[in-house]
């Protein structure tokens, strides 16, 4: 989801609510602690210089059991962020504390915001040799440690 996308969500909702990918609720005095840009430049496997932005909110949850975060001081932060850090409509992605920081992409469904799984990939599978159809077991169990790629 991109942040005008979240934005416009917010404009229209009186809570904000965020489901875990397993069903279970950000409890609902969470904070937003964070919201920034990352950017991340690499090399893939394959050579390819790559580069990619995403808006990261973090959520943030303490023993201030009566805290609640509005829609309306969220849009408050989130232009505050806009106005210091100049960042273009990008994609959201979610930090949120569990066993260690788990990342998450965010969609909305119902009125709430789910954070959804993230997954990685080979980015270069062609030079790989890697067919875009294989799954993940038939992969490990055939890539050759010599290709570059592994």
């Amino acid at each position: 989801m991109k942040i005008s996308e979240f934005k416009s969500y917010l404009s229209q909702s009186n809570e904000l609510l965020f489901v875990m990918p397993n069903g279970t609720y950000v409890p609902p005095h969470f904070h937003l602690t964070e919201v920034g840009t990352m950017v991340k430049k690499y090399i893939d496997c394959g050579g390819t210089l790559r580069e990619e932005a995403k808006i990261s909110f973090q959520l943030w949850t303490a023993n201030d059991f009566e805290h609640r975060l509005s829609a309306e001081k969220a849009l408050k932060i989130i232009s505050s962020a806009e106005h210091e850090l100049r960042f273009p409509d990008l994609e959201i992605e979610v930090e949120y504390q569990s066993e260690t920081i788990g990342r998450y992409g965010l969609s909305q469904q119902d009125n709430r915001f789910h954070l959804t799984s993230l997954e990685t990939d080979c980015l270069a599978k062609e030079k790989c040799g890697i067919p875009e159809t294989e799954t993940i077991e038939a992969v490990s169990s055939g890539c050759d440690p010599e290709s570059g790629c592994c």
